[in-house]
């Protein structure tokens, strides 16, 4: 008499099966994830190899190209919202405060997120430093912004733009961007020296007579004007090359020498003073003034 099969019988057959059918899953898995690793590793290998193959430098245009629309696009969203915003509150045209300043404190936390989730070489440090800065520059004005979105509709709006312009935790955010502005600018001024055999770059830490700066090229007057801004803590609408373009224009129309501006910073001051840069200056004016200039290929100096 054949001897019948207990439920306890069933049950370990079964936890058997199922164990058996776990180990296996979890076998593949971590086949597949070795795989996955070994390819990642394997991909990056290879493209060190191309990298050094196409004599690649560390700041080569393709990287400028990339921080460009990774980096420094999301980033000038945002950038261009604000002073947009901050206008909006100044001459009271919106009757909702609170809700402006909630949108952009958001949209600098949505830009922080994107921006976490990029990368730059490690070969070029200039650019991960610029990307860590604008990421720290992002955080700080989302939540300084958040502070202020309870008592913005309570605040009359050129009295808000006041204390927004006023915040430290606001104004420690703007020198992050700043100082990520101009290591950018720094790292265009890298790859000139590498496709150009003859440039020279200059100290821009020291002062520039109007002299000397007719005798660089537009990717150093650049680098100067980013330094320049860093060190006034000029956060304005517009990029360093529209205020170039404008330097320019002064000191070849006379006015420069008619006020007796004798350096770039003091031609920059009466700029910034009498509100005579706007964002597409460059744009505008650009292919006037350098048209034979040696440029990386980005958008903000081609469109």
């Amino acid at each position: 008499m054949e001897k019948r099969l207990t439920k306890s019988d069933y049950l370990f057959a079964v936890t058997f099966i199922f164990m058996l059918v776990v180990a296996l899953g979890a076998f593949f898995y971590g086949l597949q994830v070795g795989q996955n690793r070994a390819t990642a590793k394997y991909e990056e290998f290879i493209a060190k190899q191309n990298e050094a193959k196409q004599g690649y430098t560390a700041y080569h245009q393709q990287y400028l190209v990339s921080f460009y629309h990774t980096i420094y696009q999301p980033y000038r969203e945002f950038h261009k919202k604000w002073f947009e915003k901050m206008a909006e509150l100044d001459t009271n045209r919106s009757a909702d405060a609170s809700l402006i300043v909630k949108d952009l404190a958001k949209l600098a936390e949505e830009t922080y997120a994107k921006l976490q989730e990029k990368t730059m070489p490690d070969s070029s440090p200039l650019l991960k430093e610029a990307h860590t800065n604008y990421m720290k520059g992002l955080k700080l004005f989302g939540e300084g912004l958040r502070t202020y979105q309870s008592k913005a509709n309570a605040t009359p709006g050129k009295e808000l733009v006041s204390l927004l312009n006023q915040d430290a935790y606001l104004g420690e955010a703007k020198n992050f961007a700043l100082k990520a502005e101009k290591e950018y600018y720094d790292a265009i001024v890298k790859w000139n020296e590498t496709v150009s055999s003859g440039f020279h770059p200059i100290d821009v830490s020291k002062a520039l007579t109007v002299k000397e700066w007719s005798g660089i090229g537009l990717n150093m007057k650049n680098d100067y004007v980013a330094q320049l801004m860093v060190q006034t803590k000029a956060y304005r609408a517009f990029t360093p090359q529209d205020l170039t373009v404008r330097i320019d224009e002064m000191i070849a129309s006379g006015q420069a020498a008619k006020m007796n501006l004798a350096n770039v910073q003091q031609v920059m001051e009466v700029l910034l003073a009498t509100d005579a840069v706007r964002p597409g200056d460059y744009q505008r004016g650009g292919s006037k003034w350098y048209a034979n200039e040696t440029l990386p290929q980005l958008p903000f100096f081609t469109n």
